[in-house]
């Protein structure tokens, strides 16, 4: 591809054995055979075999390893190798654990590549860019990341920022032409556009020249698709507390030794108790626990329509204390339909009734829909006569080709028979879009007042149009625009609003020549002929007025973020609901918004419900305001000039559907399906998530702590001698703690979880409740534990079976504690069903019977089988302690929601 800035496009097409039209699909199909998918080599990916080496280099590991070198020192043989098997099962699970995590994130960025428009066989059509091939027809548009290496061979005011690539910060204009000098800096090649760089502006058309490995990106590899692999704020959070509880055992390991050696203990049987101490205390299956749920969490909300592009999103989600949402598209239907035409004189009304004749009407209306489908960058196509068309394009402008096709303009043939010679994107600054059409050869019967050589067609607010239009449409004439045609407009406008419509200016101006390239949009949007309005109506999702009144039970802020006007803003917020019960809605304009100062803006942010006319500056400054708040923002955007907003929220949400590349590669989560009350549900999935790991969290420490108790306290209960050796907390830490965690981690959601405010992510992840549970749960453990070995031991003809009691006590203890933490129901003992957590204890349980009663592994633990009694009364800890946690937390939450429903 070196030499192909200096070819002809027709050479490239002719080169690359294409056609403007496109490849047709079985040679497009052929190609991708050929030449594999589009898309990077994932370098973050580890290979499996890594992943399971790097099991074996944690701290803990090699402390297991000194546990059982300590074992073969003291002629302990077999159990040194059980506790080396038990490592090597511990990093097969780590390893299990991880390579699952790996795999969840790998289908979610596979997901999370983007679609593109490619032109094959004529046909306009979608595909995943990781199917695009050499020889592609790519369409490019304002807010795209170039999917592959293209050459351009199309391009309309098409600007390029390349920064990724070439470290220039400024957007690069971009043409057609072929270029002279064969040896040019990939920034000078101005008909190339390069794989991972930004449409900014324009629209263009270009043919696929490399993909994947072989575009210049691929060929430097620095940049990788998809999501970036970072440890979250709760896994850092959870390693300095693995840290800490380390220390803590390490000191607690030596004071231990120290005491011992002072008793006239052995040194070899002292050191094998500390080492023991020192095990009971990591809580060796944490990590793989967290990091599992995390990815995990990520699959489950994928199921819910949102996509976790960033992991840190999957927590943070739980914290969310605001959202401010857009409104078309993600609190209403996004299915435009074009409900009004106001003109001069006649309001049409497009369900079928009208104030003037059908006569008078199409002649009034016919050019006002024909410069909304000239000003429009849909497509629409018949595929099959009788069905309706197939639509490709921004709701809005589909809605105004549908208009005009049933108004009997032939929409398919404008783009031949009046061509677009220039445009001028829609920006958020000017508020309108214009294109310019070469009139003079078509063959289109136009109306007289578009009969020019060029015909610049303008759309946007109905407001800043009005205030650079100096003439009016009257029955097809061109006549002056009066004050009191401005202010019928502006009435019009208003009343249509109120209603909730959203409303959208036309106006038109003939110009004699082709405009010189030099000529701006200021330049030809003046002295316009105003034609009238179109009033788009866009219901409010059925599911958001609930999804709203959700977030508030939740404590959850709803803000309305929109570019239309205050009227039609407020008209959607009321039917919403959008303010909570008993509150006035308030909504603020963007002029109203661009008078405050930040710091008056920080005061009143509180109170506003919605803030309309804004622009992406506006977004930005209030995001800032709501977080100076102490807010956690989760924001919602679609468009290229989203993207600083997006980066700047807490979770910055794209629209799947509608929006453009650039705004989902800014954003942590993409909704699928473009609905608010998704974002409603992926919160409450990201307390569920949270809940789960503090569930496991306090499960783990609660049963670590009962171990190390039961270490320290032995001699209280009679036992003079270890009463658990290494293998058997290694084998209670893993297999009973790590089975039984993985299970909670897929509990479904607690009844409250969208019944309490949201938790702030610097909040402890162990509240002063969970500091207390674990508290009473490892007295608990190890009192009950101690308490059945201690009488064990005193029973006449007890035999060696105590160590066999205490170690079957706390994994029944376990597996109860387990079954107590899971979330609860309305009605006591009562569970959603979790099936992985059932298989996993039916696993444990056959584990831990297994150990005791198979006699090559009781050997190996050093464990007696025990008698039906013993096994009785163990299992019956396992049933109590299960009944204990449970009846206390249902009382706790019965007491929790009693509090939360009381007068305040």
């Amino acid at each position: 591809m070196s030499a192909v800035h200096t070819q002809s496009v027709e050479e490239v097409l002719t080169n690359h054995r294409t056609t403007s039209a496109g490849l047709p699909p079985a040679e497009a199909a052929q190609r991708l055979e050929r030449h594999g998918l589009n898309e990077l080599r994932e370098t973050i990916s580890r290979p499996a075999w890594h992943m399971l080496l790097a099991q074996f280099r944690e701290p803990l590991i090699l402390i297991l390893v000194a546990a059982a070198i300590i074992s073969l020192f003291l002629g302990d043989f077999v159990e040194s190798i059980a506790i080396l098997a038990i490592v090597f099962l511990f990093g097969v699970l780590g390893f299990i654990q991880e390579y699952r995590a790996e795999k969840a994130m790998a289908a979610l960025r596979q997901l999370s590549s983007p679609v593109v428009r490619v032109r094959r066989q004529g046909e306009l059509i979608e595909i995943p860019s990781r199917h695009l091939v050499p020889g592609d027809i790519v369409l490019l548009e304002a807010g795209n990341i170039v999917p592959a290496d293209l050459r351009l061979i199309h391009g309309v005011e098409l600007r390029l920022l390349e920064s990724a690539l070439t470290g220039e910060s400024e957007a690069v204009r971009k043409e057609t032409a072929a270029l002279s000098k064969r040896s040019l800096p990939l920034g000078d090649r101005r008909n190339l556009a390069y794989m991972g760089t930004v449409v900014v502006h324009g629209r263009g058309a270009g043919v696929v020249v490399a993909t994947g490995m072989q575009t210049e990106l691929g060929k430097i590899a620095d940049m990788i698709q998809g999501i970036e692999s970072v440890r979250t704020p709760l896994q850092r959070k959870l390693a300095q507390v693995g840290q800490h509880l380390s220390l803590a055992g390490l000191g607690a390991a030596l004071a231990l030794m120290a005491m011992s050696l002072l008793r006239g203990e052995a040194f070899t049987t002292t050191l094998l108790t500390a080492v023991s101490l020192l095990v009971a205390v990591i809580p060796e299956g944490l990590p793989a626990v967290i990091t599992a749920t995390l990815a995990l969490g990520g699959r489950r909300m994928l199921k819910r329509h949102a996509l976790i592009r960033k992991l840190p999103a999957v927590e943070t989600l739980g914290a969310v204390t605001v959202i401010c949402s857009d409104k078309t598209g993600t609190l209403t239907e996004n299915r435009m339909t074009v409900t009004h035409l106001q003109t001069r004189h006649h309001a049409v009304s497009m369900r079928g009734t009208t104030t003037a004749p059908a006569e008078e009407t199409q002649s009034e209306t016919a050019p006002l829909l024909l410069l909304a489908a000239l000003c429009n960058d849909a497509h629409l196509t018949f595929e099959k006569a009788g069905e309706p068309p197939s639509l490709i394009g921004d709701p809005t402008e589909t809605a105004l080709l549908l208009a005009a096709e049933h108004a009997g303009i032939p929409c398919q043939s404008l783009a031949q028979e009046l061509p677009r010679i220039r445009e001028f994107a829609f920006d958020s600054d000017r508020k309108r879009m214009t294109t310019l059409h070469a009139s003079s050869a078509s063959d289109t019967p136009l109306p007289p007042c578009l009969h020019a050589p060029v015909v610049a067609a303008v759309k946007g607010s109905p407001d800043d149009l009005l205030a650079h239009a100096t003439h009016v449409l009257d029955h097809g004439r061109i006549v002056p625009l009066q004050d009191h045609d401005r202010q019928h407009f502006i009435t019009v406008n208003a009343r249509l609003a109120e209603a909730g419509i959203r409303v959208l200016g036309v106006a038109f101006r003939c110009i004699d020549a082709p405009p010189p390239p030099t000529a701006t949009a200021a330049d030809i949007e003046t002295q316009l002929v105003f034609c009238g309005l179109a009033g788009l109506l866009d219901p409010p999702r059925d599911e958001v007025r609930h999804a709203i009144a959700r977030s508030h039970a939740a404590g959850i802020r709803t803000i309305m973020i929109t570019g239309d006007h205050p009227l039609t803003a407020a008209a959607i917020a009321q039917r919403l609901r959008l303010a909570p019960d008993g509150a006035e809605l308030r909504v603020l304009a963007g002029t109203e918004l661009a008078a405050l100062a930040d710091a008056e803006l920080e005061q009143q942010c509180e109170q506003i419900n919605v803030y309309a006319r804004v622009t992406p500056h506006d977004k930005l400054r209030i995001i800032s305001a709501l977080q100076k708040r102490g807010h956690i923002v989760a924001m919602t955007g679609d468009g290229v000039n989203d993207a600083p907003a997006l980066k700047r929220a807490d979770i910055g949400v794209a629209m799947g559907i509608t929006g453009t590349d650039v705004a989902k590669e800014s954003a942590a989560m993409v909704l699928l399906d473009d609905n608010f009350a998704t974002i409603v549900a992926a919160i409450e999935e990201g307390r569920t998530i949270f809940d789960n790991l503090v569930r496991f969290i306090k499960f783990s420490f609660g049963g670590n702590l009962g171990k190390v108790l039961i270490m320290l306290g032995a001699p209280l209960a009679g036992i003079s001698v270890l009463p658990l050796r290494p293998l058997h907390l290694l084998w209670l830490n893993l297999l009973t703690d790590g089975l039984m965690g993985l299970g909670l981690g897929l509990e479904a959601s607690e009844p409250d979880a969208m019944a309490r405010p949201p938790r702030h992510p610097d909040a402890a992840i162990l509240d002063r409740p969970a500091i207390l549970h674990v508290s009473w749960m490892g007295l608990f453990i190890c009192i009950s534990s101690l308490l059945l070995a201690g009488i064990w031991i005193r029973l006449p003809h007890a035999g060696d079976e105590w160590q066999t009691v205490l170690f079957s006590a706390i994994g029944f203890a376990q597996i109860g504690q387990a079954w107590g933490l899971r979330s609860l129901t309305p009605r006591l003992f009562r569970f959603r069903a979790n099936y992985t957590l059932v298989g996993l204890t039916l696993l444990t349980l056959a584990l831990q019977l297994g150990v005791v009663y198979l006699p090559p592994l009781a050997r190996a633990f050093k464990l007696h089988p025990l008698p039906p009694a013993a096994l009785g009364a163990t299992a019956a800890l396992g049933v109590f302690t299960f009944i204990v946690v449970h009846l206390q937390r249902w009382l706790q939450q019965r007491v929790a929601t009693r509090n939360r429903g009381a007068p305040q």
